[in-house]
């Protein structure tokens, strides 16, 4: 899971990078967007111990420059950068 100090701020422009191992290398994906909502939310996977005794992730909805927006799970591989009014 994605180790957050601070959760993301609902209207905050935001870089979201996440990286999928494979063998030697990752694979990199970046998307730029404004947070609409960041939430815990359950799977339908079963885990042991769990509350709920569900598999629970942390999701990030956010709404890119041409109004698609996007769900990402989010893990130790993904990176959020909030972006300055200078990097927009």
């Amino acid at each position: 899971m994605a180790i957050l100090a601070t959760p993301p701020t609902p209207g905050a422009r935001v870089r979201v990078t996440q990286q999928l191992p494979h063998r030697d290398q990752a694979w990199t994906s970046t998307v730029e967007g404004v947070i609409t909502r960041y939430q815990q939310e359950k799977t339908g996977s079963w885990f042991a111990h769990a509350r709920d005794d569900q598999l629970w992730l942390d999701r990030l909805e956010l709404e890119l420059d041409d109004g698609e927006v996007v769900i990402l799970n989010l893990d130790r591989y993904t990176v959020i950068a909030e972006l300055s009014a200078a990097e927009n």
